[in-house]
């Protein structure tokens, strides 16, 4: 489903940005997505009764596109580093002849930083409407709520330092890849070992 998420919220970047060349890139993170799912996906026989509502589904729709869209923003953000490296380095491999300039990769990411924000704002919305529902007893301060507050704090902070040309080019790639690693550990380590309702087995 991930995979799926990844592919659809690059569509979109790529129609928004009028860019194609980051194709080869993105899409294989899709395919690998789907094969790490394949490797550890189990079934769950009976579907409890609080994952078949409504806002469980909205929940789960956009935090998969936000997730999606952190993980392009963060690519992006890997690929602009490494042109920009090679371009200051005056080396001019593969990288480059296969990557657009420097100012697409940087509006590439931004449109995925964008999206980001706008999903987990709606994964939030849901989430937190949804949680009572499912979890009367449980808290807003479980950990895992607080990380992915955190990164939707982080994208906010850098859309509107973007937008008030604060933060750009190179700055805006490192927080993309900063908020990248910080929702990985949410989705593992957090998710895991410390959250108490984000696992259903």
């Amino acid at each position: 489903m991930l995979a799926f998420s990844v592919s659809v919220t690059y569509g979109v970047i790529e129609r928004r940005s009028r860019a194609t060349e980051t194709g080869y890139f993105i899409l294989n993170i899709a395919f690998f997505f789907q094969l790490f799912s394949s490797v550890f996906i189990h079934d769950m026989p009976i579907v409890p009764e609080f994952m078949k509502s409504f806002w469980f589904g909205v929940h789960i729709t956009d935090a998969l596109l936000g997730y999606a869209a952190i993980t392009i923003s963060a690519a992006y953000g890997l690929l602009y580093l490494m042109l920009y490296h090679e371009i200051k380095a005056r080396q001019f491999g593969v990288i480059y002849k296969k990557l657009p300039n420097l100012e697409t990769l940087e509006r590439m990411n931004f449109i995925a930083i964008t999206l980001a924000f706008i999903f987990l704002s709606l994964a939030i919305t849901a989430g937190v409407i949804w949680l009572p529902m499912a979890f009367p007893g449980n808290s807003y301060a479980d950990p895992k709520l607080i990380g992915t507050a955190s990164i939707w704090l982080m994208y906010g902070v850098g859309i509107i330092s973007k937008m008030r040309g604060l933060l750009r080019g190179r700055s805006l790639m490192v927080l993309s890849i900063c908020a990248f690693l910080v929702a990985a550990f949410s989705m593992t380590m957090i998710n895991l070992f410390f959250s108490n309702f984000h696992h259903f087995n």
